[in-house]
């Protein structure tokens, strides 16, 4: 008599970005057989040249400011051999140390993720990937690229990620021209870096560095940087930026960047020129599709070469996923991440709550914060969801007043008629740290009057969070 058992479901995964590793991990625990494919190193760009490092230079940025503001708390700072008068403090950035303690972070968190993959028993491949019809993916590997393997899956997972957009009048040179994968091999801070692009990559880094000690111009094809993000939230960030001695440079658009021997001269398209030392190119990402196979395969993209995802990360090809900024979903890691683990779960018949989108958080690593969730405050102007809105000044909150802090509010939108609690924003330092009872709250659908019946600490800045909600009692 003949037994049939059944075939362990076999798992590729191309790219091994925060969706890629997740999906991998995803499938080893629920016992696929899981290959990832990997160019560069486990984590991707996301720990290896963008979000990892990014936000460690910017945690160096804020000791920076930390120092630079101690004054304003009473902490003063004497010379050597000066007797008792107080001076203004000198911070002096290494940058070449800074750099190489967090390329060592993205190093070592890379091989953090390497490690727990090898120990769900993942296979891991080094090389080169493309697909190879819809089951299988070819892997150039060897020191030329001119070994193959071939690896057959019953479920493909595309997370390629995506890289800087180039710019044909701007090509960065890696040394005065850049993007954002270059910074980290500066020797110096830049005596004037220049900006080009005030969305969230442009702001972060113009603020950065403006800590830092460079001197900076913010070049906006727009009215007011951030322009995607909430118009107030953004008018405290262009204060700031304004306040720290930060050049903005609204409704302006640049030509074209130029390397001048060792400065840069960026010209604006009303033939305005800005000369600086360096240039940092901030005019957004492009997926990394092009000659993977996708289209011959059947995977259908999008006009601007991202991947067409549903809800659960699925293409139109039944057996193939894909879960990051290489698809039509929101480019963030933490949707990636969740886009990953979705997929495979999916893939392989198990409970699967597909995400919405209203409910993901986002985060900008200004100083301060900006942390959103849910319907925002124009959609809700423009008539697409009946809600009120209530915006609390952190200048009302004791701790903020304690700390210092001069800056932000916490804001609440509430559903009409309901009273539950349908987003908000938060400006403030660690805003990101801040966002998740707000985000409990959309999740769950909680009520302002539920929201407000939590008892947060005295003094805290979570305070402002129910101190908004309890204000909004009315909207019941």
């Amino acid at each position: 008599m003949a037994y049939e058992f059944a075939r362990t479901q076999r798992i590729a995964v191309l790219g091994g970005g925060p969706g890629g590793y997740e999906a991998a991990l995803a499938g080893a625990r629920l016992g696929a057989d899981v290959t990832l494919v990997e160019r560069a190193g486990v984590g991707g760009s996301a720990v290896l040249t963008d979000v990892v490092p990014s936000k460690s230079l910017i945690a160096t940025a804020e000791a920076s400011n930390a120092v630079k503001e101690a004054a304003d708390l009473g902490v003063q700072f004497y010379a050597k051999g000066e007797g008792e008068k107080p001076v203004k403090p000198l911070v002096a950035i290494n940058l070449a140390a800074v750099n190489k303690r967090l390329l060592g972070l993205a190093a070592q968190q890379s091989e953090d993720m390497r490690s727990n993959l090898l120990d769900a028993g993942v296979h891991l491949v080094h090389g080169e990937g493309r697909l190879d019809g819809p089951n299988a993916i070819i892997v150039a590997t060897g020191k030329g690229g001119t070994d193959f393997d071939r690896i057959e899956a019953d479920t493909l997972v595309i997370s390629v990620g995506s890289s800087p957009r180039i710019l044909p009048t701007a090509v960065p040179d890696g040394e005065r021209i850049l993007t954002w994968t270059q910074l980290y091999h500066l020797a110096h801070i830049p005596e004037h870096l220049i900006v080009v692009g005030s969305g969230v990559t442009g702001a972060e880094f113009a603020s950065a560095y403006r800590a830092l000690g460079s001197k900076v111009t913010l070049i906006s094809s727009r009215d007011q940087v951030l322009p995607g993000e909430d118009a107030d939230a953004a008018s405290v960030i262009e204060k700031v930026f304004k306040r720290n001695g930060m050049k903005v440079m609204n409704k302006s658009r640049a030509e074209s960047v130029v390397r001048d021997g060792d400065s840069v001269v960026a010209t604006l398209t009303d033939g305005r020129e800005v000369r600086g030392s360096h240039c940092l190119m901030a005019v957004g990402s492009v997926p990394n599709t092009s000659d993977l196979g996708l289209e011959e395969a059947g995977v259908q993209l999008a006009e601007s070469g991202h991947i067409r995802v549903n809800r659960v990360a699925r293409t139109s090809m039944p057996n193939i996923y894909a879960a990051g900024d290489c698809t039509t979903f929101i480019p963030l890691a933490s949707v990636a991440f969740m886009q990953g683990r979705t997929a495979v779960f999916h893939a392989m018949g198990d409970i699967v709550d597909p995400p919405t989108e209203r409910n993901i958080t986002s985060n900008i690593f200004t100083q301060p914060e900006i942390a959103t969730v849910g319907w925002t405050q124009r959609e809700i102007e423009e008539g697409l969801v009946p809600g009120v809105v209530y915006e609390l000044p952190l200048s009302s909150n004791p701790r903020a007043k304690m700390m210092g802090i001069r800056e932000g509010f916490v804001k609440l939108f509430a559903s009409n008629g309901s009273g539950a609690i349908i987003g908000g924003v938060i400006v403030a330092p660690k805003a990101s740290e801040l966002m998740l009872p707000l985000a409990l709250a959309v999740e769950h659908r909680l009520t302002v009057d539920e929201f407000a019946e939590a008892f947060p600490i005295y003094p805290s800045l979570t305070s402002s969070l129910t101190d908004a909600a309890r204000a909004m009692h009315i909207v019941r």
